[in-house]
């Protein structure tokens, strides 16, 4: 079996609580590898340790799942040894038979103080060893080659490389909330972000069909299965809303149009919400993109709600979100062309400076509850999961 070093970072500041958080990190890592056979995953001190099979097929299959699960700092595949610095320096050498550098150095962490040497002792001794054996120079600031060791308790680990993980905090240790998934490139880098803060997401895609096509339907999947491959389960609600968008025209003046629908799209979604056990609301908005992402027209959106609403988006430019949707691979998924709700009964001429008083007499005109009853009622649910079921896979390739 090989063994996989994982470290977290936010987590080793929570006091009291760490343990909590520890726990359900461990539980998101088992799930993310539990098709992966015969992994084993446990909590040591401080840090985690992920056993499996010493494949290298697995350990990059390993690698990619632990890249996206929050909480984790970075993780490194390493090498279990007794705590004795000569089988610490007989590992090392084995693990760079093949290595070619001019320099390197030798960084030790003694988690448990009780072991004889402290890490710069045990840097010294074992630096030195290896630079007998390899003839390498040894470098403290620039070196081309760092090995590192880790004394624990009962054993210790040996490696030569950290792999950068997602960092945040662990899937579902902050609660739930619900986003509103578009099918464009804001919102779905908005989910990722709360995934990271700790939270279950919930999704609501807002959508036109039979009016318009199922394309952002099918974006709207895609991009929750996406995102799920970091949260691990997820909820999608599709809620129609064209015919709501035909009633709007019928009654309401088309400069404030848009906001109007934005104003049902959070009735409609809080109301999700609550039925979910989601605290807040979540939206891709960011200050000034568009014509509804004014101040003004911020603030009156949000007071149809009575629970928070979030914009973990709202003072960043698009190229800083397009390029977090790149690294988040949802970028090519966004871009896809496709007719949403968004497009579909849309004034020339938007109102940027809306107020309470002007909407309500709008929507003076509208049944505002029946229509959020009505969508609501209508919402199709689709519970996802990561990795897929056996019995799921069998159906959806059937």
């Amino acid at each position: 079996m090989a063994s996989v070093l994982i470290h977290y970072q936010e987590i080793a500041l929570k006091g009291k609580n760490r343990p909590w958080f520890v726990e359900r990190l461990v539980s998101n890592i088992r799930t993310a590898t539990a098709d992966l056979g015969h992994v084993k995953v446990r909590a040591l001190m401080g840090r985690i340790e992920l056993r499996h099979p010493d494949d290298d097929a697995i350990w990059e299959e390993v690698k990619l799942r632990l890249a996206r699960v929050p909480g984790i700092a970075n993780y490194s595949r390493a090498i279990r040894t007794p705590r004795d610095l000569d089988v610490i320096a007989e590992t090392a050498l084995g693990e760079l038979a093949d290595t070619e550098a001019r320099t390197f150095r030798v960084k030790a962490q003694r988690a448990d103080k009780r072991f004889p040497l402290t890490s710069p002792e045990i840097e010294r001794q074992l630096g030195g060893r290896l630079k007998a054996a390899r003839d390498w120079t040894v470098s403290l600031t620039a070196p081309e080659l760092t090995v590192r060791v880790e004394i624990l308790n009962d054993e210790a680990f040996c490696y030569l490389r950290k792999e950068p993980g997602a960092g945040g905090l662990p899937s579902g240790v902050s609660g739930r909330v619900a986003c509103l998934l578009s099918g464009g490139i804001d919102s779905p880098v908005a989910a990722y972000r709360m995934i990271k803060r700790g939270c279950r997401v919930r999704f609501v895609h807002f959508h036109s069909y039979p009016i318009l096509s199922k394309t952002s339907q099918e974006k709207a999947v895609e991009l929750a299965e996406l995102l799920t491959r970091y949260q691990l389960n997820s909820r999608l609600y599709l809620v129609a809303f064209g015919e709501i968008q035909r009633r709007v025209v019928l009654a309401v003046a088309p400069p404030l149009r848009v906001v109007v629908y934005r104003r049902l799209m959070l009735l409609i979604a809080e109301r999700i919400a609550r039925r979910s056990g989601a605290g807040a609301l979540v939206t891709g908005e960011a200050v000034g993109q568009v014509a509804s992402q004014t101040l003004d027209n911020m603030a009156v959106i949000d007071s149809v709600a009575s629970m928070p609403v979030l914009r973990p988006l709202v003072g960043m430019d698009k190229d800083e979100i397009v390029n977090e949707a790149r690294r988040l691979d949802s970028y090519d998924i966004s871009i896809i062309p496709d007719e949403d709700c968004c497009t579909l009964f849309t004034p020339k001429h938007p109102a940027t400076r809306t107020t309470e008083r002007q909407l309500e007499e709008a929507e003076s005109a509208l049944d505002m509850d029946a229509l959020v009853d009505e969508a609501v009622a209508g919402a199709e649910r689709r519970d996802l999961k990561f990795p897929v079921p056996a019995v799921d896979s069998q159906a959806q390739a059937g």
